[in-house]
């Protein structure tokens, strides 16, 4: 039998040296003392390795909320520093020594991520609910008997709804800045919004009244969704039967579109345009969501967006590109 030769061995690697690898900061403890800090816990709480062995876990964290999860075992998010830490506890006994680990991991931007969801998730309910009413309406109305060519409009316009909810389907791929600017009148908008808030005009009992026509450059559906927002907005906090007027003005190269209505005057305005917020008068059930859209797609154009007191009227006020050269009133 021939003898083999003799091979080193490789040197046997370093006690846990792979937990530095780690993204998550690990404390390691026996008998309530700190043994082992990874590279990220050294880096969570600025303590070194050779500083904190031997310490009691207090000394290190210094929070006691982690001593007690360390004692008791679990799980807890924990916010410090503005960032949201996950932190878990585990625990084993062998022999005469009590052993536990802390891992804690860095979940802000997981948090951050969830929020956008939601928040787009709202955004879209928002959006979908005008299509999706029209579309009812449409089919309602189709279920009586009525001239051809008055049905044939209806068909026609369930059309044009069905398509714009197509494309907000495909905005949850593209996001929510608008992507299909094209040059239009603004009458064409207009007489578009007053065919979709016909009904919800006749219950209220209120008229409609447009200014000047510009020649604008915006996406067609965003533009409808900021004058639906701001119209129906109009009709729900002014009083009943009161005309909702929607003015216009040319501002150099921009056109300036303004929502007037008879409402109560407003206070602290800026923050009727966040998210999930409603105004004081307020009623009934609502995603306050309406504003924060219509901020949302008048920013993505360049635009700016504001509430104003004009006389005895309260004015929701945008601005959108007009096209160059031709920004006359039509």
């Amino acid at each position: 039998m021939t003898a083999q030769p003799n091979v080193p061995l490789p040197p046997a690697p370093a006690p846990l040296s792979w937990i530095d690898a780690l993204p998550q900061a690990v404390l390691l403890t026996q008998g309530g003392l700190v043994t082992r800090l990874n590279a990220a816990a050294v880096r969570l709480w600025g303590v070194p390795q050779d500083r904190a062995a031997g310490r009691p876990v207090l000394e290190v964290v210094r929070r006691h909320t982690l001593e007690t999860l360390l004692e008791r075992g679990g799980e807890l998010e924990l916010e410090a520093g503005g960032r949201t830490l996950r932190c878990t506890a585990t625990r084993d006994h062998e022999g005469t020594g009590e052993y536990a680990a802390l891992i804690v991991e860095d979940i802000t931007e997981h948090r951050r991520r969830e929020a956008e969801l939601r928040e787009a998730t709202a955004v879209l309910s928002h959006e979908f609910r005008t299509p999706v009413a029209a579309l009812r309406g449409v089919l309602e109305a189709l279920e009586y008997d009525m001239p051809d060519d008055l049905a044939q409009n209806f068909v026609r316009q369930g059309l044009q709804e069905t398509e714009r909810l197509a494309r907000l389907v495909e905005d949850l791929a593209v996001g929510f800045r608008p992507t299909r600017a094209r040059t239009l009148a603004l009458a064409e908008a207009f007489a578009r919004a007053e065919r979709l808030l016909g009904s919800e005009l006749s219950a209220r009992q209120a008229s409609l009244s447009f200014g000047q026509d510009y020649l604008v450059r915006a996406d067609p559906d965003k533009l409808l969704q900021v004058l639906l927002n701001l119209i129906e907005n109009a009709l729900k906090y002014g009083p009943p039967g009161q005309p909702v007027q929607v003015a216009t003005t040319l501002r150099g190269t921009w056109v300036e579109v303004c929502v007037l209505d008879r409402g109560v005057p407003l206070n602290d305005t800026e923050s009727l345009f966040r998210a999930h917020t409603r105004g004081r008068a307020a009623t009934g059930q609502g995603s306050g969501m309406g504003l924060y859209i219509v901020r949302s797609i008048v920013q993505g154009w360049g635009g700016q967006v504001w509430v104003e007191r004009q006389g005895d009227h309260n004015a929701f006020c945008f601005t959108l590109p007009g096209v160059a050269g031709i920004g006359e009133p039509r």
